[in-house]
């Protein structure tokens, strides 16, 4: 494979495997040799992560994402619902019958599809598999992350697993273990960076699954963020915990904390995770040098990719959604 000419980014499939294919064969790609895999002749497709959970086809997604990393035709991250699943796989200590995931029923509803479609050996191949992605990819001109490009946390990844990804239960626990370091570091490059909204006065907001949280994602994307309202991650159809509109944000100044999460690296960053909608807006969902590629595809929102030919800088023509 010759992915000299490029790179195509997708970002959050989710289990949608007609928008995905059609993507694919928008981009370019076409099934080819014996696995069948999605293939360009001058390309290469990364993969964000977030393959799985709440789409109906995730069997198919991760046959066509796995034969295309296996063929070479495809890089991949790891995103945090492939790490919860494997999280939730995990029985610790073994035989005691607790896992590193609890099996609540907000845990189990998150991930049933996944457990409905995908099940014994095959379920087990996947989760194997899952083990072997990196948590980042740094080719150089281009890097890639599930959801936070953040320096120290890879450097205590790269102390605590011996490089960018997982070889062993003992790092899966500690991975899932709260005030481990490990734990805390996983967390920001899985799921990205939170700022306190209690703290600065403002009232908890109600997520998409009708949790109330105090704290807001992290906007680290936005490279002049200084206050509450560029740093958290506010959207206008957020609601308080009564259901009324979520007040506009203060321009009060965020702590150094916060702001130490704001990238301000020369190489462009890809990044997924954060259920963007429509089209991709500058200096909302992307700048010059940071893009999320996560615009909602399992919630009817269109699976979304970059077309990176070796630019420095992020550039609006580039990005391709599903026609």
């Amino acid at each position: 494979m010759n992915a000299n000419h490029g790179y195509d980014i997708i970002g959050d499939i989710h289990g949608c495997a007609t928008p995905l294919e059609g993507l694919l064969t928008q981009l370019g790609y076409r099934p080819d040799g014996p696995n069948g895999a999605y293939r360009h002749p001058e390309r290469t497709v990364i993969f964000v992560g977030d393959l799985i959970d709440r789409g109906d086809d995730q069997l198919r997604v991760l046959e066509v994402a796995k034969a295309m990393t296996d063929a070479g035709t495809a890089q991949i991250v790891m995103g945090n619902h492939e790490f919860n699943a494997l999280a939730y796989a995990t029985e610790w200590p073994v035989g005691s019958g607790r896992f590193l995931r609890k099996h609540s029923d907000k845990n189990t509803s998150q991930h049933r599809v996944f457990l409905e479609r995908v099940s014994g050996a095959e379920r087990q191949k996947y989760l194997d598999w899952f083990m072997t992605l990196p948590l980042w990819l740094d080719l150089g001109d281009l890097r890639i992350i599930h959801a936070c490009w953040h320096t120290e946390s890879m450097t205590i990844v790269k102390d605590a697993l011996g490089g960018d990804r997982f070889s062993s239960v003992d790092q899966l626990v500690r991975a899932s273990t709260k005030g481990d370091p490990l734990y805390e570091a996983v967390e920001i490059l899985l799921k990205g960076p939170e700022v306190s909204l209690t703290e600065h006065g403002q009232p908890p907001y109600r997520d998409k699954d009708g949790h109330d949280r105090p704290r807001a994602r992290v906007r680290w994307w936005n490279e002049s963020a200084s206050t509450l309202r560029d740093v958290a991650l506010i959207e206008g159809n957020f609601t308080t915990a009564d259901g009324s509109p979520y007040p506009p944000l203060p321009d009060i100044e965020v702590n150094a904390a916060a702001r130490s999460y704001v990238y301000d690296g020369s190489v462009p960053v890809f990044f997924g995770h954060y259920w963007r909608s429509g089209e991709p807006s500058y200096l909302v969902d992307w700048t010059a040098r940071a893009a999320c590629l996560d615009f909602s595809a399992v919630k009817r929102g269109a699976l979304t990719a970059y077309r990176w030919s070796g630019e420095s800088e992020v550039r609006a023509e580039n990005f391709v959604q599903l026609a």
